[in-house]
């Protein structure tokens, strides 16, 4: 059977569902045309109106969310997914005036004298496709759609299948409020998204893991479709000699208990001088109680989102006890069999060929690797993949700037942990395996316009008069042999 090269779908099947998605990007290219570039008013009143969807229907999305998960917190489905978007939004309304300004360039001393100018202007690339994730299913559809929509573009939203009832409400929000010509919400599973990544947009935008994000370039390649890929990777977090062991701990059991660990900038590795490792340990272990006190019966607390991936976690956790890793259960309580709820669980010092010391946790755990040396862990960090996130810890000035100038991370937080992609006036993305490309701010406005180079020429050409066009003479090569100095 002819099979889809992404995930093995039937071409039968694929052949309906390409062709409706076509036909939609078809029907907004087709509009870009005639209406050329929207004007600021005209982005603002896209933006707007997907605020107000997230005004009118948070409950119901929040509920789906809460559905999904088989048990995450409406209210903190508030916070992370319909505030946060919404403060991407705003923030893109507010500024895409000063951001569409051309900006002036010099076109050279003698064009210049003559009256020559040069500027760019920042156009709208067309239709933007946009694959979100599950792990913030509202996020990472509109904080990128938030600098598409101040750019100018029009725009294809494709939500995870692994969240469908937050898909269908989004679908079904989206049919009530948007025109489809300009922001269109599709469902579906992989092979929606296999086939989506194979149209021929003007950008393309996706979130998750690494491995599929290289299956969605070889997809747009095909059509020469550039891409921002935000994906992931072992964000490690270095704890100085110089850290406050205890607020350390406590700021980390904050970023580890969030959507509990489900996030692409979740703390994976954590590195402690081997001297204070148990003080540490301790002071986490009570710093993450204080804030989960339970577990299974704790409403507070965010669910695996699936079957799949909590046996996946638990797989991780069983090779590192295999392999003689320490594992500490934080709160130490037995495990329910009757909800995806987990305690954190703290793997100390596994061997490097353990699972979790080579692939992305995404859930609740996490390791901690005692150090002598700094140039040790430095090593290390380099010796992986480059992480969406690093994190550092201490008052050493120098050893901070060593830290940051010797790796190479898509972001950085330092005291804290995954504050820097709140930053909405900063731009948010990876580098190498973590990905490719950003967004948020000015750098997300500039992401999905194109830059065009416009000269406008002085009313006399001089070059005739100045011996610079043929028949050339000995002057000429005189006049250029002239302007070769160093």
């Amino acid at each position: 059977m002819n099979t889809s090269p992404l995930r093995g779908v039937p071409m039968s099947t694929v052949a309906a569902i390409t062709t409706d998605l076509a036909q939609i990007l078809q029907a907004q290219q087709a509009a870009t045309r005639a209406a050329g570039a929207p004007t600021a008013e005209q982005r603002r009143e896209r933006i707007q109106q997907v605020i107000d969807l997230l005004v009118a229907n948070h409950k119901d999305l929040t509920e789906a969310m809460n559905e999904d998960f088989g048990g995450r917190l409406p209210a903190y489905s508030v916070m992370n997914d319909v505030l946060g978007s919404m403060v991407s939004l705003k923030h893109v309304r507010d500024s895409l005036e000063e951001w569409m300004i051309r900006s002036p360039r010099t076109t050279g001393e003698l064009q210049d004298q003559l009256g020559a100018t040069a500027y760019v202007t920042y156009q709208p690339k067309g239709s933007i496709g946009i694959i979100g994730t599950w792990n913030a299913p509202l996020f990472t559809l509109l904080s990128p759609l938030a600098c598409a929509l101040g750019a100018g573009n029009r725009a294809i939203l494709k939500p995870s299948e692994i969240v469908p009832n937050t898909a269908a409400v989004l679908a079904e929000a989206a049919a009530r409020h948007l025109d489809p010509l300009e922001i269109a919400v599709v469902t579906g599973g992989p092979d929606v998204a296999d086939h989506l990544t194979s149209l021929p947009f003007d950008h393309l935008v996706f979130t998750g893991s690494t491995t599929v994000g290289k299956l969605v370039m070889a997809n747009a390649a095909k059509n020469l479709v550039p891409v921002t890929l935000e994906l992931g990777g072992k964000s490690p977090s270095v704890l100085g000699k110089s850290a406050d062991f205890d607020e350390a701990a406590y700021r980390l059991a904050i970023a580890k208990s969030t959507n509990s660990g489900q996030l692409c900038v979740s703390p994976d590795l954590i590195y402690v001088p081997r001297a204070s490792t148990e003080r540490f340990i301790n002071a986490f272990t009570n710093s993450f109680t204080g804030l989960f006190p339970t577990v299974a019966d704790n409403t507070d607390m965010v669910s695996i989102v699936s079957d799949r991936h909590l046996a996946r976690i638990e797989g991780y956790i069983a090779d590192a006890a295999d392999r003689g890793a320490r594992i500490i259960t934080v709160p130490n309580e037995e495990l329910s069999s009757e909800t995806r709820r987990r305690p954190l669980r703290i793997v100390v010092d596994p061997p490097a060929d353990a699972e979790i010391m080579k692939e992305e946790i995404f859930g609740p755990a996490v390791v901690v690797l005692p150090y002598d040396e700094m140039d040790a862990v430095v090593a290390d960090i380099n010796s992986r993949p480059k992480p969406l996130a690093l994190y550092y810890f201490g008052t050493d000035l120098d050893e901070k700037e060593s830290v940051l100038d010797r790796t190479n991370s898509g972001g950085v937080t330092i005291n804290d942990a995954m504050s820097h992609p709140g930053l909405n006036d900063a731009p948010f993305g990876g580098v190498g395996a973590s990905g490719i490309g950003h967004y948020h701010g000015r750098e997300g406005f500039l992401e999905f316009s194109h830059a065009r180079s416009v000269f406008e020429a002085a009313e006399h050409d001089p070059r005739g008069e100045w011996g610079m066009l043929p028949p050339y003479g000995d002057g000429f090569a005189q006049m250029m042999t002239a302007q070769v100095t160093p």
